[in-house]
């Protein structure tokens, strides 16, 4: 499923990558979210030479959740994934990602990805080590003091059964950090779950106009996301949810020129209120393992903190 807004520089290689990839059994549901340059007339010309596509157009963008949620209520295959629209697959990919999950026959699996910036090409791992067995999604999202599962969030990294139902399903009120809260429920409530060590997923970094690189509105999203990911959250899930939240929020605050002045305060206003609301000790163990410089940004904006018993001098990797 490829989910694109005003993406006419991509949108064809997207769709020829998809093209090497057909299969009579595969359907290839491409949803236009209310593109107003020429996404669509270059979708339109793969109609005849790609076999199962399926075009969806949404008169006005709904937002990249939920333009999923659209494709997902028409998808009639046994398994779903995702595609960006500035993305590219590998030949022969999707057929193997077929073969590994019927292989294994547990309800998802996610994969490693490789990272495209210009010329450059970098594997990125998916974080659970043990591959090609099938484990228990809830024991992925520990422990908290280090990457795991549920910090590598991107939905197009993996296949999913389509009888997951609700736990395939998007956030739709969220413009952007979707992929939070929706990693968190199905970890949490998915049965099985496995990592292979395949990379046939292309992500396009730092791509213009892209949600990454946006700094409007939809940024304030991130608080709405983790409050879904706390919402009805279980206890021995919290340090790890505590430590995701903040150092992402640290991330988000050494980007903050990107946003406006009056954008950047309403977002410190909304961090500092989350934070304070978490339990402080919590926090304080999160902020302690981080480097001093992203320890530094998180006291600058919750001053009251207590101190730290030990600073990290190397960066936290988690998520950033």
């Amino acid at each position: 499923m490829v989910p694109i807004r005003d993406g006419e520089r991509f949108i064809a290689d997207a769709l020829t990558s998809l093209a090497r990839n057909r299969r009579d059994d595969f359907e290839f549901i491409v949803v236009n979210d209310g593109s107003v340059d020429a996404t669509g007339a270059i979708i339109d010309d793969f109609i005849g030479e790609l076999p199962g596509l399926v075009v969806v157009r949404n008169p006005a963008p709904l937002g990249l959740a939920d333009a999923r949620n659209t494709g997902l209520s028409i998808a009639t295959g046994r398994y779903v994934t995702y595609m960006d629209g500035d993305d590219w697959l590998a030949p022969g990919y999707l057929a193997r990602l077929v073969e590994v999950i019927d292989g294994l026959g547990c309800d998802f699996v996610r994969v490693d990805h490789v990272q495209a910036e210009g010329r450059k090409r970098v594997v990125h791992r998916a974080p659970q080590a043990r591959r090609g067995v099938v484990l228990d999604p809830r024991e992925a999202i520990l422990p908290a003091g280090v990457r795991t599962m549920v910090d590598y969030p991107y939905a197009w990294a993996g296949v999913y059964r389509r009888s997951l139902g609700d736990l395939l399903h998007f956030p739709g009120s969220l413009h952007t950090a979707e992929d939070r809260p929706w990693i968190w429920r199905l970890h949490r409530e998915a049965a099985t779950f496995a990592v292979a060590s395949l990379a046939g997923v292309f992500y396009r970094r730092m791509v213009p106009g892209s949600l990454t690189q946006v700094g409007d509105e939809r940024q304030l999203h991130f608080f709405d996301a983790f409050e879904l990911v706390f919402k009805d959250l279980e206890p021995e899930f919290l340090p790890k949810a505590t430590r995701n939240f903040c150092a992402l929020l640290a991330h988000h605050l050494e980007i903050g020129d990107r946003l406006t002045p009056e954008l950047r305060a309403r977002f410190g206003e909304r961090g500092a209120q989350m934070v304070r609301a978490l339990p402080p000790e919590l926090v304080t163990d999160s902020v302690s393992r981080m480097s001093v410089e992203r320890a530094a940004v998180l006291r600058a904006l919750v001053p009251d903190l207590p101190p730290s018993p030990h600073v990290r001098v190397r960066r936290d990797r988690e998520e950033s």
